[in-house]
């Protein structure tokens, strides 16, 4: 089995320098194009289904993906987001300037991040761990798209690397539409392709 996975694409907030987290706004022109353009590229591929993000722009950008295909998509909470709680909405630029400490920590020392409100990492990695073990068995299935956020699939990558909490930054540039590829053959489970972006050039 091989499980595709997306960040979606470009929103306004992500334009704006802003934290989303389980808040949502809208995909730029370059987002949604960008979502086509990698839909385009994965065309030849029959997905069994999409895991997808609640949030409205992962599920706007699987549609983008899929196409006029009838491709089932099924929503996973699990696979949300970081919670920001009162962050959300804000600059990065801004928390910098009040949440010094945390915002630092959050970006150099996430096992040293404890959040002003929502979400730590370890409650992140629970979830995201529980849907990604649901699945991996999930044998009957040849090809899954799973679209999601930043945050989110750094963790995936984590929990398939087996790479400590100190490095989750440094694994992979996971900008949006990227793609990356995981490969289910038994009880081996490893990323063929990491954070490639071929298909917007």
């Amino acid at each position: 089995m091989k499980i595709y996975i997306t960040r979606h694409g470009e929103t306004i907030w992500n334009t704006e320098g802003r934290l989303q987290g389980w808040n949502n706004t809208d995909l730029t022109e370059i987002g949604i194009d960008n979502a086509r353009k990698l839909g385009e590229s994965l065309k030849h591929i029959n997905f069994d289904c999409v895991y997808c993000s609640p949030l409205g722009r992962a599920v706007e950008t699987a549609k983008h993906i899929i196409g006029n295909k009838n491709t089932k998509i099924i929503t996973e909470e699990a696979l949300k987001e970081l919670g920001f709680g009162c962050w959300e909405g804000i600059k990065v630029t801004d928390l910098e300037e009040l949440y010094p400490d945390e915002i630092y920590n959050f970006f150099n020392k996430p096992h040293l991040y404890k959040p002003v409100d929502g979400e730590n990492f370890e409650q992140l990695f629970s979830r995201v761990k529980e849907v990604l073990e649901s699945i991996f068995i999930k044998s009957e299935y040849e090809n899954i798209l799973i679209v999601t956020h930043r945050v989110a699939l750094l963790a995936i990558y984590a929990i398939v690397k087996k790479t400590p909490l100190e490095e989750l930054w440094k694994q992979a540039d996971i900008t949006e539409t990227c793609l990356s590829i995981i490969e289910v053959k038994g009880n081996e489970i490893k990323f063929i392709l990491e954070a490639n972006t071929s298909h917007l050039k």
